[in-house]
């Protein structure tokens, strides 16, 4: 059987000195394999190609059969890694803390020290008078306090 430890091997030899970086690896029953790269500026087609021609002339077809699909992590999957924040610096982020807890926001920055700033809007009441107010918070999040991180798509 094929194993992610295989094909983690296989496509960081052919990513090293690139901006490319691996993402996940899926191995499903029937030998169906899923690698998602993504890259620092971005990844093309002609990248997911290469990187699948890698892998697949590396694998013995006679020894073991396998489907292999290669391409970036789309916007709907969670960020895995705290490289891929980075070029996410201005969208809408839904992200869920480990204590369960949501917080909704705009990604600021991206801390060098291992954490996210994040900046929200709320309705408050004004603090004199009637009606209410914008504020708006920003919070510093630490990655490994952050349960699933997804970016929010606008319609």
């Amino acid at each position: 059987m094929i194993t992610k430890e295989q094909i983690a091997e296989l496509a960081n030899e052919k990513l090293q000195g690139t901006s490319l970086f691996l993402v996940d690896i899926k191995v499903l029953p029937g030998n169906k394999i899923e690698v998602y790269v993504d890259g620092d500026n971005g990844i093309g087609i002609n990248d997911c190609v290469s990187i699948s021609r890698h892998i697949e002339g590396s694998l013995d077809r006679e020894k073991e059969d396998f489907s292999l699909e290669v391409s970036s992590p789309d916007a709907t999957k969670p960020i895995k890694m705290a490289r891929q924040y980075n070029k996410h610096i201005g969208r809408d982020f839904e992200i869920v803390l480990t204590d369960a807890s949501k917080i909704t926001g705009t990604l600021k920055a991206v801390d060098s020290s291992g954490s996210i700033i994040i900046e929200t809007v709320s309705r408050e009441n004004k603090p004199v008078g009637k009606g209410k107010i914008n504020v708006t918070k920003e919070h510093q999040i630490q990655l490994n306090n952050i349960k699933e991180s997804k970016i929010k798509l606008k319609f």
